[in-house]
C-alpha cells in the first residue's frame, strides 16, 4: 500500500463526487451534516496536518496557535473545491518529505509521530470518501483490501480505545473480528468505561474497545464478527450496516460490539 497515492486518490475522488452534488444535501453518515460541510471538513483537516507536519508542531499550544490562526470558512462550493485542492497538495507535500519516526503532535498520546497522521489520513480520506458517495446517492465504489484491513486494525488500536484516566473501565468480552478475504484476524476486548467527570461533573457510561493481544487465542473469543475486509471496515466505521457483516456468539458480546458501533466514531 502506497498511502500518499491512496490519499491522492480517495481525496480526488471525494472532490469529484461532491463538485457534482446538491450542496445542501444531508449527509446520511454524518448527521446535522450537508455536502458543503463536508467538503469543507477534509480540506479543513489536510490544511491542519500539513501545518502540524511543517511547523514541527510537538505540543497542545503549538496546535492552539494554529487553530486560532485559521481563515474564516470559504461559502462558495468552488472556493471549497480549490481550499481541499491545495490542502491535500500541501498535505502530501509534508508527509512525502517526512518520516514515519519523526516526531509530531497528534491527538493520540501513545503515538506522537509522523506516521501516526500518515496512517490516519489514509483512512480519514478513504472513509471520508464513502461518504462523498452516499451523499450523492452513489453506492460506495471498491476499498482497496489492504486499506480496509488497515482501517479496521486502525480502529482496533486507536479509534475504540479511548478511556479517560479518572473512568473506571470494565471488560465485558472478547469478540474476534475475521476479514474472510485477507485472512486477518484481530480479537479485541470490547467493554465500557463509565464515572463522573472531575471537571464537569457529567456522568458517563461509554463503549470501548481495545485490542485483547498481539497473537490470537482461540480459547478466548465469546463472538465473532465475520466479513471481507472492506464490509469489516464500513460496518465498524459506521459507513456500512450491520447486514454486511455475521455476527455471532454469546447474547452480551454480541450486545456489546452492537453498542460500539452504535456509538460511532467521532
Amino acid at each position: 500500500m502506497d498511502p500518499l497515492a491512496v490519499i491522492r486518490s480517495e481525496s480526488d475522488r471525494f472532490a469529484e463526487v461532491l463538485a457534482g452534488a446538491d450542496p445542501q444535501a444531508p449527509v446520511p453518515t454524518c448527521p446535522g451534516w450537508d455536502a458543503r460541510d463536508l467538503l469543507h471538513h477534509l480540506a479543513e483537516v489536510h490544511a491542519f496536518w500539513a501545518q502540524v507536519l511543517g511547523s514541527d508542531v510537538r505540543d497542545d499550544e503549538g496546535v492552539e496557535a494554529l487553530e486560532q490562526a485559521a481563515p474564516p470558512r470559504p461559502d462558495g462550493v468552488e472556493e471549497l473545491l480549490a481550499l481541499r485542492a491545495r490542502a491535500t497538495d500541501a498535505l502530501l507535500e509534508q508527509l512525502g518529505a517526512l518520516d514515519d519516526a519523526e516526531p509530531r503532535w497528534s491527538w493520540w498520546p501513545p503515538d506522537q509521530t509522523v506516521g501516526f497522521t500518515r496512517r490516519m489520513q489514509t483512512y480519514e480520506a478513504t472513509l471520508h470518501r464513502v461518504d462523498a458517495e452516499l451523499t450523492a446517492g452513489l453506492p460506495p465504489s471498491p476499498l482497496d483490501p489492504e486499506v480496509a484491513a488497515g482501517a479496521v486494525e486502525h480502529c482496533v488500536d486507536v479509534m475504540w480505545g479511548y478511556v479517560p484516566d479518572w473512568a473506571q473501565d470494565d471488560s465485558t468480552a472478547v469478540v474476534e473480528l475475521v476479514a474472510t478475504d485477507t485472512g486477518d484476524r484481530w480479537q479485541v476486548d470490547v467493554g465500557r468505561w463509565h464515572g463522573t467527570g472531575p471537571e464537569s461533573g457529567t456522568e458517563f457510561d461509554m463503549a470501548r474497545a481495545r485490542r485483547a493481544g498481539q497473537e490470537p487465542d482461540p480459547a478466548l473469543p465469546t463472538a465473532t464478527v465475520t466479513g471481507t475486509a472492506r464490509d469489516l471496515a464500513l460496518w465498524a466505521w459506521g459507513r456500512g450496516p450491520r447486514s454486511a457483516v455475521r455476527i455471532a456468539g454469546d447474547a452480551d458480546a454480541v450486545a456489546a460490539v452492537d453498542r460500539l458501533i452504535e456509538q460511532g466514531i467521532q
